[in-house]
C-alpha cells in the first residue's frame, strides 16, 4: 500500500516500462469531497435526490433557481432547512446557500446574508441563458454596486458563463461570454472572488489559467464524458442536452487535461440536474443532466484514463475547499474497483409512497469499473 497524505492506494499490480510506471489499483481512499456545484430542486424531486449527493459529499453548493428563485436570507433558510429535512438522520451533509442575483437585489441583502453566515456566495445567471433564470441579471454592466460589496466582503460570485443573445451561436456562447463581460469585470474588479462554473471550452480552460488566483472553475462529469456528438447518437438524445451544451472534441479534451492537470483553479462541480422524463422528452426538453447517482465513480473513470488518479483527490477534495477558504473534511471516502451496471432511472415517490415520475441518471444502461463504498 501506498499512502499520500489521506490518499491511499491497494496495489494489485506494479510494472515498470521504461520511464514510466504503471500501477493497477483496486481500492482508493480519499478525503471526502463537496460538490461546489449542484441543482436539488424542491419538493418531491428534492425529497428523491439529496440523499444521493449526501451520501458522498461532506458540502455542496446549492444553486438557488427555484420558483420563485433564493434571493433573501429568509428563503435561503427556509430552503436550508427543507434539504436537512430530505437528508436521511446519521448522514453528516452541509448544504452551503446561495444567493440568486437580480437587477434589482441590494447589496445590503448580500452583505447581511453573507456576514450571517447564510449565504457562501452569490450566483449570476445572465437573464433566460438556461433553467429558470428568467429573473436573471439583464445587464451585468449595470450592477456594479453588486461587484464592489462582494468584492469588499469577500463573498465569491459564481457565474453561469453564456450570452444570452440569439445573434450568437449557441456553441460560442461561453466564449463570447468571456471576452464581453468576464474578461472586464475581472479587470475592473481584481479583488472580486469569481467561480466560472461548468466551463466546457478550450478557451475557457485557457482563460482561467492565464488569470490571477481569485479566479477558479468547475468540471462537471458529463463534460468530461461526451462531446455535442452524444446528443445526435442514433436520434436526438435528450438526456445528454445540458447548459453549457457540450462542445466539439478538442474542447472535451482540453477539459481533461485541466482537471486531471493538478492545478488549484480547477475543481469538483457536478451541475447536477435533475428533470422529470415529461420535462426531458417533450417538444422543447429541458437542460440538464443528474449525474449525482454515480458522479465520484464518473470522474474516477477519467482520471484512471488519463493516468492521473493521484490527482483526483486534489480535484474532488482540496482544491474547492481551499478556494473558499474552508477545512477540508475529515472523513475519508473509498472506491472500489468493481465493474456495475447503472441503473435506468430513479424514482420519485409523493408523500404517500405513490411513483409519481422518474429520472434518468447519467450512464444510465452502461457499465462503469469504480463504485463509491458506502459504510
Amino acid at each position: 500500500m501506498w499512502a499520500l497524505a489521506s490518499f491511499e492506494l491497494n496495489l494489485l499490480k506494479s510494472s515498470c516500462k521504461g520511464d514510466s510506471f504503471e500501477v493497477s489499483i483496486d481500492r482508493l481512499t480519499i478525503i471526502q469531497p463537496d460538490d461546489w456545484h449542484v441543482h436539488l430542486r424542491d419538493g418531491e424531486i428534492l425529497s428523491a435526490v439529496a440523499s444521493i449527493t449526501a451520501r458522498v459529499f461532506g458540502r455542496a453548493i446549492v444553486m438557488p433557481n427555484l420558483h420563485p428563485p433564493i434571493t433573501s436570507v429568509d428563503q435561503a433558510l427556509k430552503y436550508r432547512q427543507r434539504i436537512m429535512n430530505a437528508v436521511p438522520p446519521g448522514i453528516a451533509f452541509t448544504p452551503l446557500m446561495t444567493a440568486y442575483l437580480t437587477d434589482e437585489i441590494s447589496p445590503k441583502v448580500l452583505e447581511a446574508g453573507f456576514l450571517q453566515g447564510v449565504f457562501t456566495a452569490a450566483k449570476l445567471y445572465p437573464a433566460n441563458s438556461t433553467t429558470n433564470s428568467n429573473d436573471g441579471v439583464t445587464d451585468i454592466r449595470a450592477i456594479n454596486s453588486l461587484w464592489e460589496t462582494m468584492e469588499r466582503i469577500g463573498m465569491p460570485l459564481l457565474i453561469h458563463g453564456e450570452i444570452n443573445d440569439i445573434e450568437v451561436d449557441i456553441f460560442d456562447r461561453e466564449k463570447i461570454f468571456i471576452e464581453r463581460y468576464l474578461e472586464p469585470l475581472i479587470r475592473d474588479f481584481p479583488d472580486l472572488r469569481v467561480v466560472l462554473e461548468h466551463i466546457t471550452t478550450e478557451e475557457a480552460v485557457q482563460f482561467v489559467e492565464a488569470s490571477h488566483s481569485k479566479l477558479g472553475a468547475t468540471i462537471t462529469p458529463h463534460h468530461l464524458h461526451i462531446n455535442r456528438n452524444a446528443i445526435f447518437n442514433g436520434g436526438l438524445r435528450s438526456d445528454f442536452y445540458c447548459l453549457p451544451v457540450a462542445k466539439r472534441e478538442h474542447h472535451r479534451l482540453a477539459l481533461r487535461r485541466a482537471a486531471t492537470s493538478g492545478k488549484s483553479s480547477f475543481f469538483l462541480g457536478t451541475d447536477s440536474a435533475p428533470h422529470v422524463r415529461s420535462a426531458k422528452e417533450n417538444a422543447c426538453g429541458c437542460a440538464g443532466i443528474f449525474n449525482a447517482l454515480h458522479a465520484l465513480e464518473s470522474y474516477a473513470e477519467v482520471f484512471e484514463e488519463e493516468g492521473a488518479i493521484d490527482k483526483l483527490e486534489s480535484f474532488a477534495s482540496k482544491n474547492g475547499a481551499d478556494f473558499y477558504g474552508l477545512s477540508l473534511n475529515t472523513k475519508t471516502i473509498s472506491l472500489i474497483k468493481t465493474r456495475h451496471l447503472v441503473r435506468d432511472t430513479i424514482e420519485i415517490r409523493n408523500p404517500r409512497g405513490d411513483l409519481v415520475e422518474q429520472l434518468v441518471p447519467f450512464h444510465a444502461g452502461d457499465y462503469l469499473t469504480w463504485m463509491v463504498e458506502l459504510e
